[in-house]
Formats: C-alpha cells, structure tokens, sequence
C-alpha cells in the first residue's frame, strides 16, 4: 500500500479512536506502522514456508503495550494480502485451548467468526470461501469450452468437485469432513439455503450434541472440545484446494492460560501448545501457521507459565549464543521477543499519527519537529522508562496532545508541552540521561 497516498476518514477515525483507546486497529495498519523491521520479515519467511506447503508455529513475547497485537494484526493483512485465509482469536476465561466447558470449543467458533481473506478482510469469510471455491470449479469447466447449464456441465462441476473431497478421506476427520462438504455444494445447486446454513452450523462448530447434527443434517459427528484443532487442519488443506495459499492462525492473550489456577487444567492446556508446536515442527501439518502471543511472564514463568510445562520449556528456551549482545538476535528461534521501540522510531510514529490527525479534522498541524521531539524527550524521561515506557503509553497521551490542541486553539504546544502539569516532577538522572541528547 502506498502510504503516501491520502487517508480515507473513514479510516483515519478508526485508527485514532483505536490507538487512543489503547486497542489495535484492524484497518489502516500500514499507514502507522514503524519499526520491527526484522520481526516482519521473519514472519513473512514462516508465511512463505506455509504458502509452499509447509508449517510453521511461533510466539511472539512482549509486555502490556509493547506492540505484540499490533505486529499480529500487520501480520494478519500480510498474509491476506498474499491470498492466505487468516482467523484470529483472543483467549479469555471463557475461551481457552482445551476446557471442561467447551472452552477449547469456544476459541474454536471464535476464530472461525473471525476467519478473513483480502475480500473479505473483516472477517466471516467461511460461506464465501466455499462459495467462491464452487464458483471458481465452475469457471473452470466452462473454460474447458463445455457448455454452461447442460448436463454434461453440470456433471463436470461435480466430478472435479468431489475429486477434491476424496481427497481428503484419508486425513483425520477428513470423511466427516468431506461429507458435510457435500451437502454443502449439492445444497449450493439445488437453492437449498436451509441446509447450507446447517452445514455452515456444522463447520463453525455451532451443534452442541450428535443427536441434534443427525436430525437436522443425518451426520453422526460434530467438533468438538477434543478434535477442534484437527478440523483447522482440514480447513487449511481446504483452503489449499480452494485456491488460496494456505492458513495463518493467530492466538492472542496467553496470559489467560497463565491465569488458570487449577494445575491439571493449565497443563492440559499447554499439552495443545506441545500437539500443534510439535505438528508444525515434525512436518505433520501442512498448509497452516500458528502465532500465540503473550508476555514474558506468562511464557517463561517456570511456576505457571509455558515453560513450566517441561516438554515445552525444553523446546522453546533460547540457547547460550542467543544472549550474546551486540544486536545478535536469532529470529529463527520459536520464540520472538519484541524490543522496545527506539525514541527515533516513535519520533516517526508520532508524525505520522500527526498528519493523520490533521487530515481527519481538516485542519493544519500545529505540532512542528520541534514540538514532536520535546514530547518524545519528556515522555522518555519519566522514571524507569528507558526499561518499562510502552508504545501504547507515548501514543496515548500524543493523541490526547493531538486533541487537546485542536480543541484549545488558545494553546500551543510548547505552552502545554513546558507546563508542570505535563512534565514529570519526579524525572531522575540516568532515565532522562539517556535520551538528553536526542535530536530530530
């Protein structure tokens, strides 16, 4: 995208309101979007491995508002951008990977309602994918030179059909699976909408007993708590057929497995972390990328944390070159762990959210380098902030700047930027030390 091009205000509202808020936009993401150049690029390695049939499974490790959603979600538009199917969930109480509740089954139907594609990049993408899969096979045979609407059509559309789902029967559920696909497309030809809408019931995972999908679809199985996860590999190895690249599934909030008191339950939990890390690594899927993200306690804490969990501790802990120093960072490693952004890098951030702002109210900014660079030296001069300061912080309170001014045209920056209420009485030697020589 060329981000030199003008914001639509549309937008430009959704991203301000978003940031402000302290949440990541799902749309305009390439317009703000600093930094973390070499964790993109290796996503964007996993990615291609997947589009080439392969799998791949990391974390991504970062404190409260250091950026870990916001490189998810840019990962997520790469992807789809590159003609991958995308879902994305974020865990919680009720939503985890496994439960005795159907939590596991939640996180499930969640990423499924999220399931996106360039076309439909706000998600609920599954009935067009289908759609647009059967309508692509159609294209074909007609390309073919056979006549549309004849019979012999009619039955080439089915034969290359049922070619693909045959194809899956020998995949784990993979008959379960191909039979409701069936009746999916044999519903797309006949106008049938009440059956295709229980067949997109079936796949979301939506049926809460067998003996509920037998009487309204006569099949003898549903999703469930258990096997979930083996149905996101069938609808990778779907998708493939179906013409897109490949998967990417994001898992946010890990923090929420952290926070599971019961031992035996956290732990069954991150046995699916070890089933799916351990299916990408050895080869065992295809097609599909697996991105969790969470803070570093929740993942290093030997107490309660992935690695208390031994099989993955042993897996995922850096070895004795990754600590090393000089910038030597192995982004090959299962487990990425985001720096903080420099004060240059949020200097750029800030103009861009400057002009963005600007062109949202039409009004000309009345924030200049100058201005832009004082914030960034006051903002990192707060105590402890060369260690603890986040992005989600100095955004904030530069986008309530941003509408303090426009609201208060009386005021300058300079004004607000040098008044006590703003500065922080409490700035210690060797915090604001660090950045006192910080030029634009």
């Amino acid at each position: 995208m060329d981000n030199n091009k003008k914001m639509p205000r549309r937008i430009a509202q959704a991203v301000i309101n978003s940031l402000k808020g302290g949440v990541v936009p799902r749309v305009g993401l390439p317009y703000v979007t600093v930094g973390r150049k070499h964790e993109i690029e290796a996503m964007l390695r996993d990615i291609e491995i997947v589009g080439e049939g392969g799998a791949s499974f990391r974390f991504i490790m970062g404190r409260y508002g250091s950026g870990k959603s916001f490189l998810m979600q840019t990962i997520r538009n790469y992807a789809m951008e590159r003609g991958f199917a995308v879902c994305d969930a974020d865990l919680s109480p009720e939503r985890r990977l496994q439960g005795t509740r159907g939590q596991g089954l939640a996180t499930y139907r969640e990423l499924m309602r999220n399931l996106a594609t360039r076309t439909r990049p706000e998600g609920g993408a599954l009935m067009l994918a289908i759609d647009k899969w059967i309508s692509g096979v159609e294209a074909s045979v007609a390309a073919d030179g056979v006549e549309t609407g004849s019979d012999i059509f009619r039955g080439e559309v089915e034969r290359k059909i049922f070619d693909v789902i045959r194809s899956m029967d020998e995949l784990v559920h993979g008959f379960d699976f191909a039979r409701v696909l069936t009746l999916y497309c044999r519903s797309y030809w006949s106008g049938d909408d009440e059956t295709k809408g229980r067949v997109m019931k079936w796949l979301r995972g939506e049926y809460k007993t067998r003996s509920e999908a037998r009487a309204e679809l006569g099949v003898n199985v549903i999703i469930t708590d258990d096997d979930w996860y083996e149905y996101l590999k069938l609808f990778a190895f779907f998708f493939c057929l179906a013409g897109y690249r490949g998967m990417l599934v994001l898992i946010d909030e890990l923090v929420n497995i952290y926070r599971i008191p019961n031992t035996v339950t956290r732990n069954n939990n991150y046995e699916k972390i070890l089933t799916m890390y351990n299916d990408a690594m050895q080869g065992k899927a295809h097609h599909i990328g697996i991105i969790m993200s969470g803070t570093p306690e929740c993942v290093e804490d030997r107490r309660r944390g992935v690695y208390s969990y031994e099989a993955l501790r042993s897996r995922l802990t850096a070895g004795k070159f990754a600590g090393m120093g000089d910038g030597m960072r192995d982004m090959l490693a299962p487990v990425i762990c985001l720096d903080p952004l420099t004060p240059e890098e949020m200097m750029v951030l800030a103009e861009k959210l400057r002009d963005i702002h600007a062109g949202l109210y039409g009004c000309d900014s009345r924030i200049d380098e100058n201005d832009l660079a004082s914030f960034i030296k006051i903002e990192y001069a707060r105590v402890g902030a060369s260690r603890k300061i986040t992005p989600r912080e100095i955004i904030r309170d530069f986008i309530e700047l941003l509408d303090i001014l426009y609201q208060h045209p009386e005021k300058s920056a300079e004004e607000i930027l040098g008044s006590d209420e703003f500065k922080y009485a409490d700035t210690q030697e060797g915090d604001a030390g660090e950045f006192a020589d910080f030029t634009i």
